[in-house]
């Protein structure tokens, strides 16, 4: 992976603060389209937008997946998918706005999932981004 470096695009980084806990790598926020919104200290920009886009479409594998655990309709509340080396971790955060994670083998899974729904819940509504549509 590359080097994080300063970033002027990434002035949403400070919402992440929260998940700089033992055993998260970084934090990404992300639209539900897969474009990086912000992202943590512990990537580079390039990698940050790799993984939003990445993450968008796991989320989206997560949505085709919801009608096998119950009906068509069913929602994905997060998505969590284990490694040898650790765990990738995507909720929502608001309207059309998701919160990736990525974490090491021992890290607290259920203090990640807390602090990702804690943040999301208290800054949703500034981090929602509309969806996109077409210009015609």
């Amino acid at each position: 992976m590359s080097t994080p470096v300063a970033d002027s695009t990434n002035r949403l980084a400070w919402l992440l603060e929260d998940l700089e806990i033992p055993g998260v790598r970084f934090a990404v926020l992300l639209s539900d389209d897969g474009l990086r919104i912000a992202h943590s200290h512990g990537v580079a920009k390039d990698d940050a937008e790799r993984f939003a886009a990445a993450a968008s479409g796991l989320r989206s594998l997560g949505k085709a997946l919801g009608e096998f655990c119950g009906s068509p309709a069913n929602t994905v509340r997060q998505n969590m998918t284990e490694y040898d080396e650790g765990m990738i971790m995507i909720t929502a955060a608001g309207v059309g706005a998701l919160l990736g994670v990525a974490t090491t083998a021992d890290v607290d899974v259920a203090l990640v999932a807390h602090r990702m729904n804690e943040l999301a819940a208290r800054v949703g509504h500034e981090i929602g981004a509309a969806p996109r549509h077409g210009v015609r």
